[in-house]
């Protein structure tokens, strides 16, 4: 099964949007198509504004409005434990979320932008997936990630060389209590570090300091702008630490 032969089965749909490039191809290949779809944007705590502002980009671009849900993920003690598993309370929290505005909207199947290259049997989070029985085209068509970044490239979408994104919870260490605090200094630091240009890094949380891990081939100029990064981070953390064992392909 190809991608359009998906949507001609499935020809009215919601999406689980993100505004990475997964959701991004996967909301084009959906217009593409023809087919009625409704990409759904739930905002939290745990995504940072640039996310939104580039799924509403992304969402205008091709001509699709965008519905925004809000959702207090910081209000429910099984994902602010941070338990190994809080990938699986926060998405069932999410997708049901999704899932209830689609359905009060007439969409009664539900996607998201899993794709062939993710491994499904580690995360907790496809778990709840499957309980809610969320179908993942790019994965059922055999879409790997760099099939999806080659085809988002041929599509002119702005999202095809988007670095990889991972939400600001995965910056504080299992078991560590997650605090509005600690997301909200992460998300601060980090939009610094990609005003400076730096990009696929991770500020870690350690403690209370930031280790950060970051590309090796930007480690030049890390060292470069050693002084404004200090500057900059130890507002919010009492040490900055760098993880050397990050390589490039991360």
């Amino acid at each position: 099964m190809d991608i359009e032969q998906f949507f001609q089965e499935h020809p009215k749909v919601a999406l689980a949007f993100s505004g990475g490039v997964d959701s991004a191809y996967l909301l084009y290949a959906a217009v593409k198509s023809g087919a009625q779809v409704r990409p759904y944007y739930v905002k939290t705590a745990f995504q940072p504004q640039f996310e939104y502002e580039d799924a509403q980009r992304l969402a205008r671009e091709l001509g699709v409005e965008l519905v925004k849900l809000r959702l207090d993920v910081l209000e429910e003690p099984t994902i602010t434990a941070n338990p190994a598993n809080r990938c699986y309370y926060c998405k069932q929290k999410i997708f049901t979320a999704i899932q209830n505005a689609a359905r009060a909207d007439g969409f009664s199947v539900l996607l998201d932008g899993t794709n062939a290259s993710d491994q499904v049997t580690d995360r907790p989070g496809m778990q709840a997936l499957q309980e809610l029985s969320v179908l993942s085209p790019l994965r059922l068509c055999g879409l790997t990630k760099g099939e999806i970044r080659r085809l988002s490239k041929e599509a002119g979408l702005f999202t095809h060389d988007k670095p990889a994104y991972a939400c600001l919870a995965t910056r504080i260490p299992t078991g560590t209590p997650i605090t509005a605090g600690d997301l909200q200094r992460t998300e601060i630091c980090e939009a610094f570090l990609m005003g400076l240009g730096f990009s696929g890094f991770r500020i870690r949380l350690l403690g209370d300091s930031a280790k950060l891990q970051l590309p090796a081939s930007q480690l030049p100029r890390l060292l470069t702008l050693r002084e404004q990064v200090l500057r900059e981070l130890k507002k919010y953390y009492s040490g900055v630490l760098l993880d050397l064992e990050v390589r490039d392909e991360q």
